[in-house]
């Protein structure tokens, strides 16, 4: 099939999609709640569409499918799962009379239902997004179930935009689809990639009939090291790609490879008969002269400006990498690396940052403008002169800016000695703590935060803005505190927390009392389905110049006698939840946080507190995607964490909480940390992590989780007992501490009330039997 359209010669490969200010997340919660129906939802989210459209278009991407079409209602794997009708047996049948699936079965995968668990989370690659994970087996029956993704290219082309609609890709779906819990042992759901390919193929055709002109197919997975054999990947790219071009009708096909190299696949690809491929220039190097060979008469869409960090295009590099694929005689267009999902919208809105701060950033805004500027370029290289000296010139004044280096920091950092990486034996300081804290079996305890009410988050705009004094503030957040403290005692919980209600987020809160960090108004990214955050630019030394937690944590335990936990966020997380400068490497910013943290260990110790949670949830989300790379990165996350925690007394129980981390992948990493106690997701999953744990002989206290926060279902008393039977099996109960999945912060009281009294009634049966 011959395709005409010349590829857009500058793109972004996909762009924020909550809206400016949250519409989306607004509006889809809205419609859970019934104070808005289907059509008013799709009212809104068309308007966000459009408003997309014209903004980008405004910002210079005018050429036909220049406008990535990367809408999506809660998560784009979630929306490849309904095209292709991939439900789950236990949901039923959730299609309509016309064979489709609408929006309330769309949501139904997400959230789950009263008796039924929705698809499991897990992380994007190494962002702080996540996504849904398909559960594919034998019996899963695929048919085109949704065009929605044909629908919003008809929108955009009705008003005036011809947008390049997007799909992710078939290969990568499988390889990031679970077995579902009817298929049989070591089933590979990459097995199921002759019946999906029909849909896939269906689908273009449809777009191809609705007048796109280009597709693109997003295949991140493929710049990852996978359990699969390279050779049966290689083999599924070819026949995927073969079966998909003979598509009837179809658009060009633009394959997009974000966040890495491609390495032993470009060979396959670039023999794929596609009209273009996107290659990661920024993250991933530019391919050598004999790979680029092979890309001859294929459109290299060059991702040199990063999109997934925040920090302003060295435009002068990215020309050169841009040269250099020009040098094989190919022809180039300018791209981002990654979709600027992961970024917030526009710098400029930030009026609050110091205007020299705001000069070194670049947002997805900025970023369509510098992918703009470098295709500039390649036509009129004159065009972009100044553009590129300003760049460079601003890059140069950010390195010597004050407090991007504080002497007395790296002074600190340089004098540190192996034994401030260590605590005594893990026999040793059991023994101390079993003394000291005198609980049951089978403890309970929450993971740190409580529902964030509309009263706290209207006292904190109201702080905020002068509307009330900083003294009724902080007893509005001890009222809150008190609230908490004796629901828990209510509830009969053994380790308490104080709820955090002072806490915005819980990397943000630490981020406007450290020295180093800028923290956003606007600067909303989506994390999950409609849960956004506001990550915070860490672009200096970072110090600690005051304590932080402790007076909270010092009011919350005069108010039990039980154990309080005092609550940080670890290094990495800080690091992972932020925008992280990129000038010097990544383990010596986390130890600089590391030390600000061990100094509140310290003060937290001081104030009696004698348990202290380091939170790690992010501890995976960093894990570079080829495996070579993997050990390096563990050892200075690992050792960050420690360099935190090694100053604790033996008495002191160090707990440490990570969610959605594919415990198996880095269980070595996690025994590493040497915490005292470890929680981790494990609901959703159905306990699978148990597994794990003892397989690998996991020696120290560990809490999987019972109770799924991320979905609005309560877990009834029964589910409770029998995750905690499934995990008494695998772990001995000595070990076994009992919590819930992560933070209730996102939760309303209603619900986690009940879901907490069914966690306590169900860890004193278990506790009982065990007797």
């Amino acid at each position: 099939m011959s395709h005409t359209a010349s590829f857009p010669s500058a793109s972004l490969l996909g762009y924020p999609r909550i809206g400016r200010r949250r519409e989306l997340k607004k509006a889809i919660e809205a419609f859970w709640a019934g104070t808005i129906d289907a059509a008013e939802l799709e009212a809104a989210a068309s308007s966000i569409q459009l408003g997309i459209a014209r903004r980008l278009s405004g910002l210079g991407l005018t050429e036909p499918a220049a406008i990535p079409g990367t809408f999506s209602y809660y998560d784009q794997v979630l929306d490849a799962a309904t095209h292709l009708g991939a439900v789950p047996a236990r949901f039923g049948e959730l299609h309509n009379a016309q064979g489709q699936l609408d929006i309330n079965a769309y949501f139904t995968l997400a959230r789950g239902t009263a008796e039924q668990q929705p698809l499991e989370m897990t992380k994007w690659f190494d962002t702080n997004y996540h996504y849904l994970v398909p559960e594919i087996g034998p019996e899963t029956n695929f048919s085109l179930s949704s065009t929605r993704v044909v629908e919003q290219f008809e929108l955009a082309l009705a008003n005036g935009f011809e947008t390049r609609p997007y799909l992710v890709g078939p290969v990568t779906f499988l390889l990031l689809s679970k077995a579902s819990d009817d298929a049989p042992a070591g089933f590979n759901p990459l097995s199921r990639l002759e019946d999906v390919l029909p849909v896939y193929a269906e689908l273009l055709s449809r777009l191809g009939a609705a007048g796109a002109s280009w597709v693109q197919i997003d295949e991140p997975a493929l710049v990852a090291d996978q359990d699969v054999p390279v050779a049966d990947i290689q083999a599924a790219v070819a026949r995927s790609y073969e079966v998909l071009a003979a598509a009837p009708g179809r658009p060009a096909i633009l394959v997009s490879t974000p966040f890495g190299a491609l390495s032993d696949l470009l060979p396959t690809l670039a023999a794929a008969p596609i009209e273009a491929l996107h290659l990661d220039a920024f993250k991933g190097a530019v391919p050598a002269a004999e790979q680029l060979a092979l890309l001859n008469g294929k459109t290299v869409v060059a991702g040199v400006v990063d999109g997934h960090n925040i920090w302003r295009n060295d435009l002068a590099e990215s020309v050169s990498r841009l040269e250099a694929i020009q040098a094989a005689g190919l022809k180039v267009a300018v791209s981002t690396s990654t979709s600027t999902q992961h970024v917030p919208h526009d710098v400029q809105e930030e009026v609050q940052l110091p205007a020299e701060l705001r000069s070194w950033l670049a947002f997805a805004d900025q970023k369509a403008v510098e992918v703009v500027t470098l295709a500039a370029h390649l036509k009129d290289p004159a065009s972009s002169a100044a553009a590129i000296a300003e760049a460079t010139a601003v890059i140069a004044s950010r390195a010597v800016a004050p407090g991007v280096k504080r002497p007395e920091v790296r002074a600190r950092l340089a004098a540190l000695k192996p034994e401030d990486f260590n605590r005594a034996a893990y026999p040793v300081r059991e023994a101390a703590q079993t003394a000291a804290l005198d609980l049951p079996a089978l403890p309970t305890t929450t993971i740190g935060s409580f529902p964030q009410t509309g009263e706290i988050r209207s006292a904190r705009a109201r702080a905020n803005k002068g509307a009330i004094t900083a003294a009724d503030y902080a007893q509005l957040m001890k009222d809150e505190i008190k609230r908490v403290v004796e629901l828990q005692e209510e509830l009969d919980f053994d380790v308490l927390v104080h709820g955090e209600p002072e806490r915005n987020d819980m990397v943000q809160y630490f981020a406007e009392n450290l020295e180093g960090f800028d923290v956003t108004v606007h600067g909303w990214v989506q994390s999950y389905g409609s849960r956004c955050t506001r990550p915070s630019i860490l672009w200096g030394d970072v110090t600690r110049g005051q304590a932080i937690t402790v007076e909270w944590a010092r009011y919350a335990q005069s108010l039990t006698n039980k154990p309080m936990k005092g609550m940080l966020t670890g290094p990495v997380t800080i690091l992972a939840w932020s925008f992280v400068r990129d000038d010097q490497p990544l383990g010596d910013t986390a130890n600089q946080v590391g030390l600000a943290l061990r100094d509140e260990i310290a003060d937290l110790e001081a104030a009696g507190i004698k348990i202290i949670q380091v939170d790690e949830p992010a501890l995976r989300e960093l894990l570079p995607l080829r495996r070579a790379d993997q050990a390096a990165y563990l050892d200075w996350s690992v050792n960050s964490f420690r360099l935190a925690t090694a100053g604790a007394a033996d008495e002191t129980q160090i707990h440490t909480h990570l969610c959605y981390s594919e415990f198996g992948v880095i269980i070595d990493a996690i025994d590493g940390l040497d915490a005292d106690v470890t929680s981790i997701e494990a609901a959703r999953s159905r306990m699978e992590v148990v597994n794990d744990l003892e397989n690998h002989g996991f020696g120290r206290g560990v809490g999987p989780g019972v109770y799924d926060i991320h979905s609005p279902r309560v877990p009834g008393q029964a589910e409770v007992s029998e995750l905690l039977g499934t995990a008494v099996k695998h772990v001995p109960a000595r070990q076994l501490w009992v919590n819930p999945d992560c933070g209730l912060k996102t939760r309303g009281y209603a619900e986690t009330e009940e879901s907490l009294r069914n966690l306590v009634k169900a860890t004193k049966e278990v506790r009982a039997q065990l007797v």
